[in-house]
């Protein structure tokens, strides 16, 4: 078991490993559980140990993160009565836990909640550090807030249930932490498998630099903005796709195009690295798109300040620049990703 804790702006635990069921303590008040029915059975094992007889089940995915679905939940709350010293329990991949720690922060103007993650990508990276959020047809969390959770609880039997390429996304978030901190051990990826000796740790300890970096700057003011590193361009990949493209191949994508632009600048050249993380998960190829496809969105991202969008360029693993860039580098950078792309028959000709 891998116990982590994160000391601000709110103290809670995260705890990974098998069996984490029996090291929570059960918050006082009521409690409502709100789950992925693909993890039914572990939902509801949270819910006989912890006392949550009111119990929400949907289906998740990108689908699932709406006003309507949002809706949904806030009136499966008010319905049951729940007062605001209830606690929603969440247990799913990313898309339940911004989904639920969002209704968490706007019910009855805020309530607390406990994360049960059960993908790699939501244990790595979206249920730790207290951003949860929507998507709008226009684009991907336009709407959110932050809000902490009480405590993450990781069981990895859960990690089982999923399909390959659903296991290694999550680590593509796990190998852009090791871009950002420097630490190669987080690159190597190619032998991590649900049954992997190594994998608790390995999650711990990219939990540990979104930790470090959250607690330092929990409000993206600053340091925080270099966890986005790669999302600029997949959150428009994922937007112009209609989210056919999985988050996490998205990621994948937008970190080579990253490596492109560091490259352009001068720093080291991280495109062969990125090239062999997307060999090892082969991605679903990419319709095309030509850039103007993917204008709108950028033009929308959640990252721009006052009206210029500021780019996380990598110039070597652990250093990292956050800035503006010249329409017409984007443009030549873009050519490039789609040759590199083409090259390794993930994009049409």
């Amino acid at each position: 078991m891998q116990r982590l804790s994160v000391r601000k702006p709110i103290p809670y635990p995260i705890l990974i490993g098998e069996g984490v069921l029996a090291q929570v303590g059960a918050p006082k008040g009521p409690k409502a559980l709100l789950y992925d029915r693909k993890v039914e059975g572990f939902a509801l094992e949270v819910a006989e140990a912890l006392g949550a007889p009111h119990r929400l089940g949907l289906e998740g995915g990108e689908g699932v993160k709406t006003l309507e679905v949002y809706g949904q939940v806030l009136s499966f709350l008010a319905e049951g009565g729940l007062p605001r010293n209830a606690t929603l329990l969440v247990v799913g991949g990313g898309t339940l836990t911004d989904l639920g720690g969002f209704v968490a922060a706007t019910y009855l103007r805020g309530v607390p909640y406990l994360a049960f993650p059960t993908t790699t990508l939501s244990v790595v990276d979206a249920g730790v550090g207290g951003k949860t959020g929507l998507n709008l047809p226009q684009g991907k969390n336009l709407v959110g807030a932050f809000h902490f959770p009480q405590g993450v609880y990781a069981e990895l039997r859960t990690l089982r249930t999923l399909p390959p390429l659903a296991f290694k996304e999550g680590l593509v978030e796990a190998f852009k932490h090791g871009l950002i901190s420097g630490d190669e051990d987080l690159l190597w990826v190619e032998d991590l498998t649900p049954e992997s000796p190594r994998l608790e740790a390995y999650l711990a300890r990219a939990v540990a630099v979104k930790v470090g970096v959250t607690e330092r700057d929990p409000l993206e003011r600053g340091e925080r903005r270099l966890l986005n590193l790669g999302h600029t361009l997949a959150h428009a990949l994922e937007a112009a796709t209609h989210h056919a493209l999985p988050h996490g191949a998205a990621v994948a994508y937008g970190l080579l195009y990253a490596a492109l632009l560091g490259r352009a600048l001068g720093g080291e050249d991280l495109v062969p690295l990125v090239q062999g993380l997307l060999r090892w998960l082969a991605p679903p190829p990419l319709p095309r798109l030509a850039w103007e496809d993917l204008l709108p969105y950028l033009a929308r991202d959640k990252k721009k300040v006052s009206e210029r969008l500021h780019w996380v360029v990598p110039l070597a693993p652990g250093r990292l620049e956050v800035r503006p860039l010249p329409e017409a580098l984007l443009r030549e950078a873009y050519g490039a990703w789609q040759a590199e792309l083409e090259a390794a028959g993930l994009a049409p000709p």
